[in-house]
């Protein structure tokens, strides 16, 4: 039999919502100056320590992010130990090289500040929670897009929670850095075993903060009249292929850093 009891009592529930009146910025111009703040850097103070409240304080704050049918599919692993992250940074210094001998032409960050980095937090989900979405689970060809869509909602999950421990950490000073560069299979079997993470369990990224080692700066953002559409989709701004293969080969480096000598 299915439990039909309410998992939350709804007054209190309601009573838990507090937002500003509509059109009141003073809360809005607070979180925008965290969001501007939100600055990635690669290399930390190495001799800073996070206080345990202060890793508390980021995981509430991702605890709240949104979720596909509420089904808040993210676990986080808080590593402190330095020669655990020295492991992990190991094999992120890896693929940096493999992508220069490869001849990827992507501008690769230095990943060795993973090894000393104070705030260190992997982010992980369980992948069967796809099936919290909408599937049908007949391994027809409707139910293989049904999945397909469930995965991404999935990942939009976890980036949402993510994106909310981000804002947090720099509400409270710190610099961060999202490091997303773990896809691969190979990535997920180096650093399962050393967190002891199952194998059921997939590793999403990896949240770094902490105060930076040098004046962190901020990268250049398109500006609002280039991203932002008005009832319809403005095709001025449609990239052919090879608008956006130049874009790439050309502008690319630039916008991932100051310059191009800025490699960080």
């Amino acid at each position: 039999m299915t439990d039909t009891t309410p998992a939350v009592d709804l007054k209190d529930a309601e009573a838990e919502v507090d937002l500003p009146e509509i059109g009141d910025r003073s809360r809005y111009d607070a979180l925008m100056q965290v969001i501007r703040n939100r600055v990635t850097v690669r290399k930390f103070n190495p001799d800073f320590k996070v206080p345990t409240e202060h890793y508390e304080m980021i995981i509430e704050a991702a605890r709240h992010g949104p979720s596909g049918a509420n089904s808040q599919p993210w676990q986080f692993i808080v590593v402190r130990e330095p020669a655990m992250k020295q492991q992990i940074a190991e094999y992120f210094v890896a693929e940096q090289r493999f992508r220069a001998k490869a001849k990827m032409k992507f501008p690769t960050p230095d990943y060795r500040g993973l090894a000393t980095a104070p705030g260190f937090v992997v982010v992980c989900s369980d992948m069967r929670w796809t099936n919290a979405f909408p599937v049908l689970n007949d391994d027809s060809a409707l139910d293989r897009s049904y999945h397909e869509n469930a995965e991404r909602i999935l990942l939009q999950s976890v980036a949402a929670a993510t994106m909310s421990a981000h804002l947090a950490a720099a509400a409270l000073g710190y610099n961060v850095w999202w490091v997303t560069a773990i896809g691969q299979e190979e990535a997920q079997d180096a650093i399962r075993p050393l967190l002891g993470i199952p194998p059921e369990i997939s590793v999403l990224d990896i949240m770094l903060f902490g105060p930076p080692a040098a004046a962190p700066y901020k990268r250049w953002r398109r500006p609002p009249e280039e991203i932002l559409h008005w009832d319809h989709y403005n095709c001025e701004h449609f990239m052919s292929d090879a608008e956006l293969e130049d874009w790439i080969k050309t502008r690319r480096h630039r916008v991932m850093y100051k310059d191009a000598s800025k490699i960080d």
